[in-house]
């Protein structure tokens, strides 16, 4: 009788779980880096629409603009820089990633973007 007959199979279930969690890691990054880029446009929406409202007021306040723009994007708008009278905008926003299956727990992304009017152009 062959004494190594099962060895095979403890390798081959050690390579499995090796693929299972090399998959959940891949799968994570990109939802991770999805996150990335959908709070950078969040961001980034949410500052031109903050600047836009520094420079042709509308009557409503640039935070608003902002944060309307941040939810648009399905961001939460968490800082706005952005006082009347001058024609720059700083925002921060956050978007939510979910689970992530090899880390745990739910995670979110903050992107930033900041947006000035230029009065010559």
């Amino acid at each position: 009788m062959n004494r190594e007959g099962g060895s095979v199979s403890i390798v081959v279930a050690a390579l499995v779980a090796m693929i299972l969690v090399l998959g959940l890691g891949a799968a994570d990054l990109a939802k991770a880096l999805v996150a990335v880029s959908r709070a950078q446009s969040a961001a980034d929406a949410a500052a031109l629409a903050a600047a836009q409202e520094l420079a042709l007021p509308s009557g409503r306040e640039p935070a608003d603009a902002a944060s309307e723009y941040a939810a648009r994007n399905g961001a939460e708008l968490i800082e706005c820089r952005c006082k009347a009278g001058t024609l720059e905008a700083t925002v921060q926003v956050r978007v939510p990633v979910g689970y992530l299956s090899t880390l745990g727990g739910d995670r979110s992304v903050d992107a930033r973007a900041r947006a000035v009017v230029d009065p010559g152009a």
